[in-house]
Formats: C-alpha cells, sequence, structure tokens
C-alpha cells in the first residue's frame, strides 16, 4: 500500500495489516478497562492540562511537570511546536516521517534536507553536524527513524545536542519507537537534555493505542513547554485518552515482554528476508526496512496482507518497504507469502 501513512484497515478490511507498526501484544487489559470506566466522566470537559498524567509521565520520564505537554498524539505536538516557535529555517532527514516537512511548510518555513544514502545504510552521519549553522533555527530528528528503523549513534547525538545549544536551535527528537529497542534508555536524547531539547514520545505504538491519540513531549526548558502548552486547542486530550495513559505508564512487565518479543521476532523475520534474498537494513524497532525489485505490496496484496511501500517517502524512490514486526504467528503468514511470491 502507497498511502500517506500505513494502517487504512477502514480502505481495507479483514486485511493482515504489516503496514502500521503497533504492538502485536495488543492494548493491555488495564488501559482498556480505565477506557471503558473513563466513560461516565465523558460528559465533562477533559482536563486541560492532564494534570494527573503529567505528574505520572513527571515520575516516568524523572523531569518537572513543567517540562511536560501532553497532545493529541505526536502529530498534535509536532504541529504545535512548529506553530509556537515560529521557524523561519529547519533541517530535515529524508526518508524520514512525512508530518515534520509537511507542517514546516504549512508554517512558511525554508527547509534544509539531510538525504540519508542506501551506500551508508541509511544512517546519520557525522557531516550532519555541519548543517546545524547559526541561521538553523529548529531540527528534527527522528530515533528509531521511520522508515528505517535506525537510531543516532549516540556520540554523534551528543555532538549535534551541544552544537544546537551552541547555536540556539531548537532539537526536536522524535523518540515515538524508541521503547521498543533494546537498551534504548542508553540512546535516548534523554542523556543529553539541555534547554533546546524536546524529546517526542507517543502512547500509540508502544500500547497499541492508536485511536485514542495520545503523546507527549519532555522540554529542556519549562519556558519553552509553557510556550507549546499555550498553543493549539485547548482541550486536547480526552478524557478516555488521559485515563488510558495514566493506566498504560503503569505497565512495567508490559514493557519488558513486548521488548523481548519484539527482538526475537525481528531477528526470525531478519533471517528469513535475508535467506529470501532480500536486502534488510538492520533495524532497532519494532518494523523492519527492506528492498526487493518486485512490488510486493501489490503481491501481497492478493494474500490479504498489508505492508508499506515506502516509494512516498521522499529520499527513497521504488523497491524500498516496510513490515511491522508481529506475532509469530502472523510473522510465519507473512514470511509463507513472501517465499511463494520470490520462489514462484
Amino acid at each position: 500500500m502507497t498511502d500517506e501513512h500505513g494502517g487504512n484497515i477502514y480502505k481495507y478490511k479483514n486485511y493482515l495489516d504489516f503496514s502500521a507498526n503497533i504492538n502485536p501484544l495488543g492494548m493491555p487489559e488495564s488501559v482498556r478497562n480505565a477506557v471503558i470506566e473513563s466513560a461516565y466522566l465523558c460528559n465533562k470537559y477533559p482536563d486541560p492540562f492532564c494534570t494527573e498524567l503529567v505528574g505520572k509521565i513527571s515520575d516516568y520520564e524523572n523531569v518537572p511537570s513543567g517540562c511536560i505537554v501532553c497532545g493529541n498524539g505526536a502529530d498534535d505536538l509536532i504541529y504545535r511546536i512548529i506553530a509556537a516557535m515560529k521557524p523561519e529555517n529547519a533541517v530535515i532527514c529524508s526518508p524520514s516521517f512525512a508530518e515534520y516537512g509537511k507542517a514546516l511548510t504549512e508554517n512558511n518555513c525554508k527547509i534544509t534536507e539531510y538525504i540519508l544514502s542506501e551506500k551508508n545504510n541509511f544512517d546519520v552521519m557525522p557531516d550532519f553536524v555541519e548543517l546545524l549553522t547559526n541561521d538553523i533555527d529548529i531540527v528534527f530528528l527522528c530515533s528509531p527513524n521511520n522508515p528505517t528503523g535506525k537510531t543516532v549513534n549516540s556520540v554523534l547525538l551528543e555532538n549535534i545536542a551541544e552544537k544546537c545549544l551552541k547555536n540556539d536551535i531548537i532539537l526536536v527528537c522524535d523518540e515515538c519507537f524508541m521503547d521498543f529497542v533494546c537498551d534504548g534508555k542508553n540512546k535516548s536524547s534523554h542523556n543529553f537534555l539541555n534547554s533546546k531539547i524536546i524529546i517526542l514520545k507517543a502512547f500509540t505504538k508502544i500500547y497499541a493505542m492508536a485511536g485514542l491519540r495520545l503523546g507527549y513531549a519532555v522540554f529542556g526548558s519549562s519556558e519553552l513547554a509553557e510556550k507549546v502548552q499555550h498553543t493549539g486547542q485547548y482541550w486536547s486530550v480526552s478524557v478516555p485518552a488521559q485515563s488510558a495513559g495514566i493506566s498504560a505508564l503503569g505497565e512495567t512487565d508490559y514493557l519488558l515482554k513486548t521488548v523481548e518479543l519484539i527482538r526475537k521476532e525481528r531477528e526470525f523475520l531478519i533471517n528469513e528476508f535475508s535467506e529470501m534474498g532480500l536486502k534488510v537494513f538492520q533495524p532497532e524497532a519494532n518494523f523492519i526496512f527492506f528492498k526487493s525489485d518486485l512490488p510486493l505490496d501489490v503481491l501481497l496484496e492478493r494474500d490479504k496482507i498489508l505492508i508499506r511501500n515506502c516509494s512516498n517517502y521522499r529520499g527513497l524512490e521504488k523497491g524500498f518497504f516496510r513490515t511491522a514486526v508481529r506475532n509469530h504467528e502472523e510473522n510465519i503468514i507473512l514470511v509463507s507469502a513472501l517465499r511463494r511470491i520470490l520462489n514462484g
């Protein structure tokens, strides 16, 4: 499928969906119950400042409550950050999540693209720092990157953070997939948090809460956080979403189980794909970015299986695909279908 984003189950009904990178364990039962129990409060306006939820996030992230802003998914926060900061010049990577460029363009910001190349396995390289000149206002980095699944090297990330601080550049680090990464805490920009860093997180993928729309941003500066808090719609997070988030943050065992499942199944899929002759780019997230000369998305649709055709990502040509890591039974179905296609 080549829709703008994956996960269009309303168009593709009764398909096995590998196009959206949602936790294969599904929504935790405690979160589902919290949503149900919140229904009796839905005749009230939600807390516009998400006070209880922010308190839980503050404990979870070990940052002051005044440095946290919640939103209607990470997408909402991307637009609010840009609206609040009003940048004139920005740096983004390509390929990466399309909403950075879209939001910047809608706010008349000039964009410089850093092209991630296949010859470098789509890694961010040290020359990225050279783009961080004092005329740049904001930088977006996605780690693990979507669609490549690559994290930014920690030494390089520290250098980027220092250069942004020195040149008064806002550094937005999108870490919505970091919770799926083995040893993710050691690869987070949280380790280099300074007054110019904003970290984006979401409940969408890791807690399988895509339909509830809940994300948050961690700021190194309470002043920047307050600016974003007062930008955009007033009631941005619904009552059910706030209740779900509060419950989700207590699901420690669920997160550990998720990371282990993803590690095991990602390794299984990488090995199977490689044996079939597909070029895999060694991801660290809960999805796999790979290359094939065949129109695999179209061919798999005949088996009612969806994967993400990445040809509409800026910086990519035809032949690149992304598939989610799901549970073992579903992954076997995908592998079997690919074997039939590739073996004729």
